[in-house]
């Protein structure tokens, strides 16, 4: 059970938010809007890269230990979380190609290139939404202030016409405005820190990708190279 301060305040903030102006109110609610799917964001965000880490540790496993590439393209499937599958799956394809028409890998510059397109295409995809938490960070520390500002400038304009200078007068307004700052900071704080921690599991796994690419390429030329 909450303490009755607790409860006090909580019926307070309430009540601020419920006698705000329209323009603060407005700005209240973009607020909560880009709060609620920065979360919805952050949380899928998570799962994503937790499978994708777990997936590629396991798809290594299996790729180290296989005989060959026909092996691991069977398997690929209940590994389809990892990035690294779609880079084995565009070199293996290229590798295919190759070696049915020339009988042996001779153009290792395509092949090259086909993987680099595979971990271009894969970045992108991890990276998929991640301008909505750079918006967020940016863009709501000043939705807040400017509903801030229209609150205390409603505020300041009531109490001019009330002819009261009390700070009793102006406080609740300014109050009322002051939540519009809170609201954009609670939005803006956590999508910055999630915005920056998913960057480096992004480039975390970006250079694993790549390894994996140059590891991919001399297992191809030791079985089909020249």
């Amino acid at each position: 059970m909450p303490s009755y301060p607790a409860l006090l305040l909580q019926v307070s903030l309430w009540e601020l938010v419920s006698r705000a102006k329209p323009i603060p109110m407005a700005a209240m609610a973009i607020l909560l809007i880009f709060s609620i799917l920065s979360w919805a964001i952050v949380f899928s965000k998570w799962n994503v890269f937790r499978k994708a880490r777990i997936a590629n540790r396991n798809f290594l496993r299996a790729f180290r230990k296989a005989n060959g590439l026909e092996a691991v393209a069977v398997a690929v499937e209940q590994y389809r979380a990892s990035p690294l599958v779609a880079v084995f799956e565009y070199g293996y394809e290229e590798v295919e190609r190759q070696v049915s028409s020339k009988g042996t890998l001779r153009n290792k510059l395509a092949l090259e290139r086909s993987l680099q397109l595979a971990i271009s295409e894969e970045i992108a995809k991890l990276e998929h939404n991640m301008n909505w938490l750079a918006t967020t960070a940016s863009v709501c520390p000043f939705i807040g202030l400017f509903g801030t500002v229209w609150g205390i400038i409603d505020a300041f304009s009531a109490l001019g016409l009330a002819g009261s200078a009390s700070l009793r007068a102006v406080a609740p307004g300014i109050s009322e405005a002051l939540i519009a700052t809170a609201l954009g900071l609670g939005a803006a704080i956590p999508a910055a820190i999630f915005y920056n921690y998913f960057g480096h599991v992004i480039r975390d796994i970006g250079a694993r990708m790549e390894d994996f690419a140059l590891e991919f390429m001399n297992f191809a030329e030791q079985h089909f190279g020249d």
